[in-house]
Formats: structure tokens, sequence, C-alpha cells
């Protein structure tokens, strides 16, 4: 589509050649005499981009740049100025205009400025339509709503994604997406097209955290055979996410806060500062403040990582958005199991309005894909929604009684069980009940499962349980020499 550009000049003569040299090159040219005139034909016709005088017969064009970065900031504006209006062109470029250009004007000067600063605005154009698909899509993924706090969310979202050096760090309970908000953050910075890498800090030992944030050398450790770099390194130019960060060790959170300080590290056993440009997104559902008073996490990195907080709503707060999601999950997991379900009865919907969602939208995820495989009909009944108090199966009767639901709908012929789902949801529920049991002490939760320590954590590891995401433990489970530095089982 051909470009439309108004150029605004008392002076004939300069309007006709650059009229004339710009519709040569191919642009729709509209030309103005005056202020109002140029406002008027802005308002009327629009331009891609303006070439305007810095003094007009009736006002300033500092002003005349004010009302059209007002209303178009995404236009382009090109000052146009005499040699000794330089101060002014200055003030120009500080109100917003793209560059300014002195005369008596150089036609091949100017058609190149043009060029650049059309080409800039389609750029501009080009990722703001991908912003849009990224919203679009965000909004029917994990997190959709339309709810007051969420639409709040999406603000600060478009907000921080544009400064792509800023720490972002996201709060929310387990499952209320935090890890989709940084990826959404992600993909709508400048950062979208390089890597975006993640790890959970708490579901890797603290003896092997600093070698996959940081790499190591050849020799650092025992198993060090060979050099390997670090996630820091791997996402040079991207975006790092650090989920739970508040489960990271003191002596990692010391080398972090030099990478957010000077962009430089060095790996375990290494010598050599690495200089990267990577931007730090953290999460967690723990209260870093308390854990700073605590003496568990450092205060200049806390400060450092809360440039811009992000607290994510719990779903019980977000009011109608559950039946959103709630109607949402139920279409999405009618067509994948092929089953007749179109809508939520009224007493339904008044069922997952009352209940908590401790779990937030992971739990009402798996509700809705545990009710639609296991129930049938087109309206969802009260008596068929299958909550769990945990969001978990862990009796037995309860698996039994799935198991014998899918297996007489003939579920395995046609489309299959979530067998790996099931022995999760088994493995989950007992490691919970034992841990409970025994005071979240790992060597005596291994005794009561009958398994090895190691075998323990691997699932533990495996299924992403750690105490301070499923339970406020009673104060009478800890005991004063089991508090570490994170709410880690105790060893």
């Amino acid at each position: 589509m051909t470009s439309h550009i108004l150029v605004v000049d008392d002076e004939g003569t300069i309007r006709h050649f650059l009229g004339k040299s710009l519709a040569d090159a191919g642009y729709e040219v509209t030309g103005a005499e005056t202020g109002k005139e140029a406002l008027d034909c802005f308002q009327k016709t629009g331009a891609d981009l303006v070439l305007l005088d810095l003094k007009l017969p009736d006002r300033s064009g500092l002003d005349i740049l004010k009302e059209i970065k007002k209303n178009a900031p995404q236009v382009p504006v090109l000052m146009m100025t005499a040699f000794g209006e330089v101060t002014t062109a200055v003030e120009a470029m500080k109100a917003g205009a793209y560059d300014y250009l002195i005369k008596p004007l150089h036609l091949e000067q100017v058609r190149v400025v043009v060029e650049r600063a059309l080409s800039e605005v389609a750029r501009w154009r080009e990722l703001e339509h991908l912003r849009r698909q990224q919203r679009e899509r965000f909004q029917k993924d994990f997190v959709r709503g339309t709810s007051p706090q969420i639409q709040q969310i999406y603000d600060m979202v478009d907000k921080v994604a544009e400064n792509d050096r800023t720490s972002v760090l996201i709060n929310g309970e387990s499952g209320t997406g935090k890890q989709v908000i940084a990826q959404l953050i992600h993909q709508l910075s400048p950062r979208a097209a390089n890597p975006f890498l993640e790890i959970n800090c708490g579901a890797i030992p603290r003896e092997l955290l600093e070698s996959e944030l940081f790499g190591h050398e050849r020799g650092a450790f025992t198993d060090a055979r060979d050099s390997k770099q670090g996630l820091l390194e791997l996402a040079d130019k991207g975006s790092l996410f650090l989920d739970e960060i508040g489960e990271m060790n003191l002596n990692a959170q010391v080398k972090l806060l030099k990478v957010l300080d000077q962009m430089t590290f060095r790996r375990v056993g290494g010598t050599r500062d690495i200089r990267v440009n990577v931007r730090i997104l953290s999460a967690t559902n723990r209260n870093l403040e308390e854990a700073v008073k605590e003496g568990y996490f450092r205060d200049d990195l806390y400060y450092r990582l809360m440039v811009v907080p992000i607290q994510l709503p719990p779903l019980r707060e977000r009011g109608d958005d559950v039946l959103q999601m709630a109607r949402h999950f139920l279409t999405e997991f009618s067509q994948a199991f092929k089953k007749n379900f179109v809508d939520l009865a009224p007493a339904t919907e008044q069922k997952i309005l009352s209940y908590p969602w401790p779990g937030n939208i992971r739990e009402l995820r798996n509700v809705m894909e545990r009710t639609v495989l296991l129930e049938n009909g087109e309206t969802l009944e009260p008596h068929q929604l299958k909550i769990q108090q945990t969001g978990i199966i862990t009796d037995r009767e309860s698996l039994i009684e799935s198991l014998r639901l899918i297996l007489e709908e003939g579920q395995i012929a046609e489309e299959g069980i979530p067998f790996e789902e099931l022995v999760a949801d088994v493995e989950k529920g007992l490691i919970f009940k034992a841990s409970y049991a025994t005071g979240w002490n790992q060597s005596r939760t291994a005794e009561l499962l009958r398994v090895t320590r190691d075998k323990l954590r691997y699932r533990m590891k495996l299924h992403g349980i750690k105490a301070s995401e499923v339970l406020n433990l009673p104060d009478h489970l800890h005991r004063d020499d089991e508090k570490v530095d994170s709410p880690r089982l105790a060893s």
C-alpha cells in the first residue's frame, strides 16, 4: 500500500519540490500551508508521515507537532528548520519528533530519512500485530478472563514487555499462571526472536543449580568431565525465567546479583568473566519480604528483582473469570474426548463459584478434564463435577471408581486413558500423605513408603512436589533443627 505523506510549509516552492520528489519516489503527497490546514487535513485523511516546518503563519510548528503526537503517537514527524533554529529543533525532538532537517533541503537526504522513518513505522506495526496475536492467544490459553484484576495484568505486561532490560518479579499462588505471564512478556518484547529459557530453582538440588545457571569448567567438580555452558549463556540476547526463585540458595543469589548489576558472571570453577545480554524474569509463590527478614533471601537481590512486581490474583478472587475458564475447558475436553457437553447448569456454576480452588487454574483444568472424561451429557450437572479437596485422587476408593468408569465407557478402545496422569495422581497422593504423617522428613517418609531416599527425591522432583506449594503446615510439624534457607523437605 502506498504511504501517504503530509508536507506542511508556508512556502509554496518548498511544498512543490518536496511533493514532486516524494511523488516520484512512489509516495502519495498532500500539502498544507498553515497549522490549521495541516491539522484539518491530518484529521480527515491521516498520514503515515509528516514533514513539518517549525515556523508557520498562524501557529508554531512545535504546537502542531504536539497535537499530532497526542492523537497519533506512532506517526513520525520530520521537522524542517533554518540553520539558526537548531535549538528549537532539539526541543522538538524532545517533544517526539522523529528527526529534523536543516534548510536548504537536499532532496536525496529527505528521501533517505523518509524511507528510514517509514521502515521503522512498518516494523512497529508488524510488532503491534504480533502483540495483538499473542494477546489473543494468551486470552484463549491458560489465563483467560475479563475481570478488572486480570485486565490490569494485561496492561502491566504490555508496559514491561517494551523495556526489555527491566527485571520483573511475578508473585502468585501455585497454578495462577506465572510461567505463562513470563512467556508472554518475552513474546511481546524486542527479544521475542531470541531464546526463552526457564529453570525451576526448587526442582534442582542446590549443588547442581549453580552449574545449570552459570555452567562449569572441566574438572570443576567430580563429574565435570567437560566444560558446559549454563542457561545464562544459552539465553544470551533472550530471556531467562527463574521459577520459584525463593528456593535459590544464598551462594547462587550472590552470583545472580552480579549478573543483574554487571551482566557478567563466571562459570563454576572458571576464572574468566563472561558477559551476557539477558533479561531476568523471576517468579515465586513465597513471601520474599518475609524470607529477607528471616535471612533466607538477600535483601539486595530482592530489591534488584522488585523493579517491576506483578502480583497474580488467585482464581477465587477473579469473580466470573472462573466460569469463563470452566466453559473453555469444558469445550476443549469435550472435543478432545468426543463428548457432547456444551454448557454448565446454573447449579454447577454456583458450585464452581463457591469452591475456593486452592490449586487455581491448574486445578480447574484438571477437574474439568477428569469430569469430561468420566461423565456424559450435554449440560454439566453439579453432581458430575469431580472436585477433590486436594485436586488430586488420593484414596484407593476414588481411584478404583474412576478406573471402573473409564473401563465401562470403553475409553481405552476408543481414545485411551490418561494412564500417566492417573499413576501420577496416585504417587502424588501417597507422597503427600506419607510426608504429612512424618512431618515432611524425607528419611522417615522414604522408610514409610519402602523406597530409598534417592528414589523418593527423584519422584518428588518428577512431580514438582514442594511443601511450600502444597500445604501450609501447622507449626507443630516443623522442628527447629529442620529450618533451612528454603521450605524444601528436610533431609
